[in-house]
């Protein structure tokens, strides 16, 4: 990490946590999102490749136990790199929304999706409300 980058991240959450109302995505916060952000990226990039090498080497294995073990750690590893796989999308579009100056607020309602919220999953694009009542059609439909 170069030294523009740690003056550009120096907020803590503890001190965004503090922050008043008023200060709600104002410049420095928007800093540290998009530094986390780009964090998260880097993070899952590294866990996709992790992912693929594991599954691109396979070791000898003769015997059947060990080989079973093999395939079980293979299907939670591919389980793992499909999420990982659709998060990245998810982190370049709340990097546009940085960009933007829409991040921080609800695609759909326009209210603040609040800092505990963007903390626990950077990628929020909805308020916690707005995302209860999206899920719950989801699963009312799914059934």
């Amino acid at each position: 990490m170069n030294s523009s980058r740690i003056e550009e991240c120096s907020l803590t959450e503890e001190q965004i946590i503090k922050a008043p109302e008023s200060e709600y995505m104002n410049a420095d916060q928007l800093v540290f999102f998009k530094c986390r952000l780009i964090d998260l990226q880097k993070s899952t990039n590294e866990r996709v490749q992790e992912a693929k090498d594991q599954l691109a080497s396979p070791p000898e294995l003769n015997d059947e136990n060990d080989r079973a073990s093999w395939e079980e750690q293979n299907s939670i590893s591919l389980r793992i790199l499909d999420r990982e796989q659709k998060l990245l999308p998810k982190i370049l579009q709340a990097l546009e929304r940085i960009r933007l100056g829409d991040y921080g607020y609800c695609m759909e309602s326009g209210e603040p999706i609040g800092i505990p919220r963007l903390l626990a999953r950077p990628t929020a694009e909805y308020c916690a409300d707005v995302k209860a009542i999206k899920e719950t059609k989801e699963n009312f439909y799914r059934d």
